[in-house]
């Protein structure tokens, strides 16, 4: 593996530390890029990875991310992100999850997991014997936390339906055609949403029957992952893995709207750039996509200081994505710079870079 430290992601990230636990097979990579105003807050990211270095990367790159997405949401939580290294057959074992908790563990509480893609609840409720630096846990019915992928969805829907009142001047989703990508827990519930509304909708995934199972419940249609970025649609909203907006994939685009829950959607800094220049509004991920880590961030904080902590807080808190996205819009049109680097140093300003 490279050092880490020459790496175009670096960004003078805190701390990179590499877990290995060769008894219970575990290889991880655990990323704080701040600490600025608390505890690194992201989930763990369970994957197989091709290279080393590409776990690398999505640890350096998540991370500030979450940065970025915890100052913009308001948290009092810095940015953090864990990737494990999974075998080709995604071998995941009870020993292999409490190597990992007790890696959090001895952190001392400057990293706090939860779910991300290959991570699910039980995982969480696993580590957590391990560490109580953990969130995403079963709750009762009312109560902040438990799995964020619902909440996730929901903030890019609320931020969807802000982007088509900003660019198309529609104020409901009726007959809006939108592109999803990812089917999972985030696109799928998004999806349901959205078809609750009104929206039309053409679905897929690499999960090819699932995205067709989905369509069939919700009477959109689906069609195959490599064909889903050349929809003409009213919005493309991507929900799988990141790094999908590069020369090739924007030129294929054929929406005036970019709004989804995938981290790093742009592959570089100047993408964001080439969207702007095509006329195409762009939702920044890590404001759009918050939902999701303010329940957690907002469960464990509650769970940490003995309070209760009420769902309707996380429901309004995530009410404001809208209000944040609006606010880079009009300033991004105020300034000509495009919506991620407004986003970029609105972010970089509170954690105090």
């Amino acid at each position: 593996m490279t050092a880490f430290w020459t790496e175009p992601d670096y960004d003078d990230h805190e701390l990179v530390q590499l877990v290995r636990d060769p008894k219970s097979g575990l290889t991880a990579i655990i990323a704080l890029h701040s600490t600025h105003l608390g505890p690194g807050a992201g989930g763990t990211r369970f994957w197989h990875y091709a290279q080393p270095g590409d776990a690398l990367r999505d640890a350096l790159r998540l991370s500030r991310g979450m940065s970025y997405k915890n100052a913009m949401a308001g948290l009092p939580m810095g940015g953090g992100k864990a990737v494990i290294l999974a075998d080709a057959a995604r071998s995941k074992t009870p020993e292999l999850l409490a190597a990992f908790g007790d890696a959090v563990d001895a952190l001392g509480g400057r990293y706090v997991t939860a779910e991300d893609v290959g991570i699910s609840e039980a995982d969480m409720v696993a580590v957590s014997a391990r560490t109580a630096h953990v969130s995403g846990l079963p709750v009762a019915d009312g109560a902040a936390g438990g799995d964020p992928g619902p909440f996730t969805a929901m903030g890019i829907f609320h931020g969807i339906k802000a982007a088509v009142r900003h660019k198309l001047g529609r104020g409901d989703m009726a007959g809006v055609h939108v592109a999803v990508q990812g089917t999972g827990s985030v696109g799928g519930g998004l999806a349901r949403l959205l078809a609750r509304d009104g929206a039309r909708l053409t679905l897929a995934d690499i999960n090819q029957d699932r995205a067709a199972a989905l369509a069939e419940e919700l009477g959109g249609e689906a069609v195959s992952s490599d064909a889903i970025m050349s929809v003409a649609c009213d919005v493309f909203s991507p929900n799988a893995l990141g790094a999908i907006l590069d020369d090739e994939g924007i030129a294929r685009l054929e929406a005036p709207i970019v709004a989804g829950g995938a981290n790093n959607q742009l592959a570089r800094a100047h993408h964001g750039a080439q969207l702007a220049a095509r006329g195409i509004l762009y939702a920044p991920d890590y404001v759009i996509n918050a939902g999701g880590i303010i329940s957690v961030a907002l469960e464990y904080l509650c769970r940490r200081d003995g309070q209760p902590c009420d769902i309707n807080e996380v429901r309004k808190r995530i009410a404001q994505i809208p209000v944040r996205l609006e606010q880079i819009w009009q300033e991004s049109e105020q300034t000509g710079i495009s919506p991620d680097l407004v986003a970029d140093r609105m972010a970089q300003k509170l954690i105090g870079r």
